[in-house]
């Protein structure tokens, strides 16, 4: 991307001024030289963010943001309904409250190295994954709508998990506002027998060690311990959330118009909040959220039952559950005063910092846990919270590495058997049902996640506590 077309604010904010159609300034965090590796579309995007109706402050990129549609993914902006502010469907992005969850096992690596295959396999063969993967759940039309409208803590109530696990959830695993009469009959279809997968893509359950502390006191806090191992989830709302973005962004791009929205890009498309298109899309997407999470909350029983045939007395306590694509009203301080916005998180994680009031008591002191991950062949992170990101990036921070390369180059420059034998050349154990999708997800397919979180620390957007090296990956 042309640097020259930002000025430099410090070491990691780079800023455009309102000019033009612009209401607010646009902001990245990175350093110089991942702002130079982000493609042209990227600083396009965050421009045309910034001239979308009610929003407010600035439109921000995160420090792995890359090309989306009509949002950059690592794009965050806020919208006040009182200012005639907007819902975009873009802004969320097709695989709603994408997230990682992440379960702490007190397990070292030699523990797992002496069966470290076979373990993968039994992991592989007890948790569904790959494109269109289903699983043994099927959902009639009530516990459709019983799911849509409970998330994880409708997964509990069907027996799925631990009670302790919803308070280690965002909004304790059920979404508010959530609304199962806007989800339409083919997202439904979609997801009746997708429940307790993890999907395609850069989807993935990794065993990872915690190679590095940067901050003994809260990784102490957060149950990490340096050589110990945890368990990283990442996934979505599968279908559902797919046809509910696919279906809301054809509607919003055709009633635009209608609210007297000017689209500077047609993928922008977005609705009022206080619309009833918006009032609709808000009740179909805290639906998908909770999908999410009660996905998640399966997949995390699932993997506990493995765990358990090795170890039977294993504890496996849940440390966090976060996404990084959802809209959520939340209230922050606007030219010092404090409202309710409606965040826009497109591959960016909520990082909340000390004392909010939203976080479990034990995180109070801490920060929330910022769950961060990279490649299958490259460490991933675990965060906290600063006080300063409220103020910076509505308490955002980045959410992964961010693709350099496309998913259609990596195919032509990797072979997915090549991957997995070199990862397996440095002890990484790799099950995934497609080589292709192998190939897409080389781990040089990705920026260097490490420069990613520094940049974030930097910027004050979220601070380093752990970093993790994968050991098994199973993989989309």
């Amino acid at each position: 991307m042309d640097i020259n077309t930002f000025s430099k604010v410090s070491e990691t904010e780079w800023r455009i001024e309102p000019s033009g159609a612009m209401r607010v300034p646009a902001v990245i965090y990175a350093q110089e030289q991942l702002i130079r590796a982000m493609d042209e579309k990227v600083g396009e995007q965050i421009v045309n963010v910034a001239a979308l109706p009610g929003i407010v402050r600035a439109a921000y990129a995160m420090p792995d943001a890359h090309w989306g549609y009509g949002f950059p993914i690592g794009g965050v902006a806020a919208f006040d309904p009182e200012l005639d502010g907007v819902i975009s469907a873009g802004g969320v992005g097709f695989d709603i409250s994408c997230g990682v969850r992440t379960h702490l096992t007190g397990l070292r690596r030699s523990d797992i190295k002496h069966f470290q295959k076979e373990f993968a396999d039994a992991l592989f063969a007890h948790i569904p994954v790959g494109l269109g993967s289903q699983g043994d759940i099927s959902l009639g039309k009530n516990q459709m709508d019983a799911m849509l409208a409970g998330g994880a803590a409708w997964a509990l109530k069907e027996g799925y998990g631990e009670s302790r696990d919803l308070e280690f959830i965002e909004d304790q695993g059920c979404a508010e506002c959530a609304n199962p009469e806007y989800v339409s009959a083919k997202s439904r279809q979609r997801q009746q027998r997708e429940m307790g997968t993890l999907g395609s893509g850069n989807h993935y359950l990794e065993i990872q060690e915690v190679t590095e502390l940067f901050d003994t006191d809260t990784a102490r806090v957060f149950g990490l311990v340096e050589g110990e191992c945890v368990v990283s989830i990442h996934c979505g709302s599968r279908g559902l959330g797919h046809q509910i973005g696919t279906e809301f962004l054809r509607e919003m791009a055709v009633t635009a118009a209608d609210y007297g929205i000017s689209l500077p890009d047609r993928e922008l498309a977005c609705a009022p909040i206080q619309s009833e298109t918006g009032k609709r899309y808000i009740g179909a997407m805290r639906s998908a959220i909770n999908c999410a999470l009660a996905n998640r909350q399966i997949i995390g029983h699932l993997m506990r039952e493995v765990f358990r045939r090795f170890w039977p007395d294993l504890d496996m306590p849940l440390m966090f559950d976060v996404s990084h694509n959802t809209c959520k009203p939340e209230s922050h301080k606007i030219d010092g005063q404090r409202k309710t916005v409606y965040v826009h998180r497109k591959g960016a994680t909520r990082a909340f910092g000390p004392g909010h009031v939203t976080l479990p008591d034990i995180f109070k002191s801490t920060g929330q846990p910022v769950l961060i991950g990279g490649s299958m062949g490259t460490e991933s992170y675990v965060l906290t919270g600063m006080d300063s990101g409220e103020a910076r990036s509505f308490s955002s921070a980045c959410h992964g590495a961010g693709r350099s390369m496309s998913r259609n180059k990596a195919r032509r420059r990797w072979k997915g058997r090549q991957v997995m034998d070199e990862l397996a050349g440095r002890g990484i154990t790799l099950r995934s049902p497609s080589f292709r999708g192998v190939a897409e997800e080389a781990p040089g397919a990705y920026k260097n996640v490490s420069d990613v979180v520094m940049a974030s620390e930097r910027a004050g957007l979220a601070r380093r506590v752990a970093r993790l090296r994968p050991v098994i990956c199973i993989k989309g």
